[in-house]
């Protein structure tokens, strides 16, 4: 009970840390927003494969910019501060938590106006808003976990990009294919596999998360 009421406080001071300042998200916006323009004036139109591999790297650059931010900008006092009166399980579950609802708002809302913007919509809708979930659940677990390895290590940037490079390559190619798979209309039994790994994946991280980062919050 303690640390669900640690996790909540914890989730509470992040919203209105973000709600004050609007850093993350007005940064990110803007730059989904000016991407997916200049990519409507380089291409006007593509064919579906190309609009969806052009969603992924707009989305994989926008997650690391709204994420990595969690703990590379916080100064040393306020880690001190915190450290003292919470627990490392309640702090890495509210940075994720947090984490997974501003990606979930900023996938959505870059979805809609990249689908708006080029006037395209895939065939199964519904798989690929289940894909996109997927997605933004797995970039936030993932680049949570990084991005703390990198606020201890230092030289934040350039090590959070080393360390993210072999884990987001297999869920990026997995999300390629299932969100594929649905605009191409493909029936959904197809696409049990892919989802079905993203899940584990998400799981394996979270685990992983949860064992490794008290011993790395405590040094």
């Amino acid at each position: 009970m303690e640390l669900l009421m640690q996790v909540k406080y914890l989730v509470k001071k992040e919203v209105l840390l973000e709600w004050r300042s609007k850093y993350a998200l007005n940064g990110v916006l803007l730059y989904v927003v000016s991407t997916v323009f200049v990519c409507f004036l380089s291409f006007v139109s593509t064919k579906p494969v190309t609009w969806n591999a052009l969603f992924w790297i707009i989305m994989l650059f926008a997650s690391i910019n709204a994420v990595s931010k969690g703990f590379l900008q916080e100064s040393r006092g306020r880690h001190l501060y915190i450290y003292t009166i919470a627990s490392p399980l309640a702090l890495i579950l509210s940075k994720t938590i947090y984490n997974v609802l501003l990606m979930t708002l900023l996938t959505l809302i870059a979805l809609g106006f990249y689908m708006m913007v080029f006037s395209y919509v895939p065939e199964d809708l519904g798989l690929y808003l289940v894909a996109t979930m997927l997605g933004s659940l797995s970039f936030s677990t993932i680049f949570t976990m990084i991005s703390a390895i990198a606020a201890k290590a230092g030289n934040g940037g350039m090590l959070m990009a080393i360390l993210s490079f072999p884990v987001i390559i297999p869920v990026i190619i997995l999300l390629i294919k299932l969100t594929k798979n649905a605009i191409d209309g493909l029936d959904r039994s197809v696409s049990l596999d892919e989802i079905g790994l993203l899940v584990v994946v998400n799981v394996l991280v979270t685990a992983v998360t949860l064992l490794l980062f008290p011993y790395l919050w405590r040094d």
